[in-house]
């Protein structure tokens, strides 16, 4: 059962809304931990979270949506072409590709995370064909709908 209750306004000024949720004794018990786990003000924040993530995934799914995100590689950079081909493929989307930190780990390992805004569908193939470069172990892209603000922004028409 969601039941809207009334609207009220926060201290960003944003518009609220009160609802009622119905849940099992079980998925009440885990709403309790995960408060107290990640240290959430309230049960009304921790729901907000969960679906405001749930929101963000499923704008991801559609495709055309303008997000921003990151993108986590873990490669071995002893994998010979393989730089190379990541630095190509970044250039190639230097619209999308922002940033992009590179830390060293042990045995040869890279952990790089790029900063990456554009249509979800683009992110999303710019993720696969990373993923295929050998010598790439893993990616993980994060996406949210909450978008960077201009970076070159026009001036006094300058």
């Amino acid at each position: 059962m969601l039941t809207v209750f009334c609207m009220a306004k926060d201290s960003n000024h944003e518009t609220l809304r009160r609802i009622t949720v119905s849940m099992s004794e079980d998925t009440f018990q885990a709403l309790d931990r995960i408060v107290t786990e990640r240290g959430f003000d309230s049960r009304s924040q921790a729901i907000s979270e969960m679906i405001h993530q749930q929101a963000a995934e499923h704008l991801g799914k559609i495709g055309t949506q303008i997000m921003a995100g990151t993108l986590t590689l873990i490669y071995d950079e002893s994998k010979s072409s393989l730089l190379r081909d990541l630095s190509r493929i970044c250039r190639e989307h230097l619209s999308e590709v922002i940033s992009s930190q590179h830390i060293l780990l042990e045995d040869d390992h890279v952990l790089e995370v790029l900063l990456m805004q554009g249509p979800v569908k683009t992110l999303r193939e710019i993720a696969n064909e990373l993923v295929t470069c050998k010598g790439v172990k893993s990616t993980h892209l994060t996406l949210t709908p909450h978008l960077l603000p201009p970076l070159h922004a026009v001036r006094n028409g300058k």
